[in-house]
């Protein structure tokens, strides 16, 4: 998805910051803060999840559920968003995909986790997540011109 043109032209270049502003080029970085939190959400739900029967399809509808479809405010794609904004639908549902994608993943990688527990995966989880809060920190002090690339 062309983000540097969606986010400077249209309805979504009103609320959307530019994505060669520094707090964007950190926002990576900062979805350890979002994972954290999910994290506590769901841990006491955690059994409905792995020991039920298509526990993580039902993880998975959930998160889908409540952090695309409906979520608490009117965010672009969910249904509040296509009642309370101006934003044309079909700039609503542009990032459906990619929703989908990310939470596929999201628990694909979970799965993965819990039914292959092994200490290579961990370690190469680690090392993603640290290059991932790595370039984060870096692309946010390019942004601010604090180095240069």
């Amino acid at each position: 998805m062309d983000y540097k043109n969606l986010f400077s032209n249209g309805a979504v270049s009103s609320f959307m910051l530019p994505t060669d502003t520094p707090i964007v080029a950190l926002g990576p970085a900062l979805q350890i803060i979002r994972g954290l939190i999910m994290a506590l959400v769901l841990l006491p739900l955690r059994k409905v999840f792995t020991d039920e029967k298509y526990g993580f399809a039902k993880l998975w509808l959930l998160i889908l559920g409540l952090s695309v479809f409906s979520t608490y405010a009117a965010a672009m794609g969910s249904l509040d968003g296509f009642i309370y904004t101006n934003i044309p639908i079909i700039e609503q549902i542009l990032g459906y995909p990619e929703a989908f994608l990310w939470v596929t993943l999201f628990v694909g990688i979970l799965w993965v986790f819990y039914k292959f527990e092994r200490k290579a995966i961990n370690i190469t989880a680690i090392v993603l997540v640290g290059l991932i809060i790595l370039m984060g920190i870096m692309g946010y002090l390019s942004a601010a011109g604090i180095i240069n690339t």
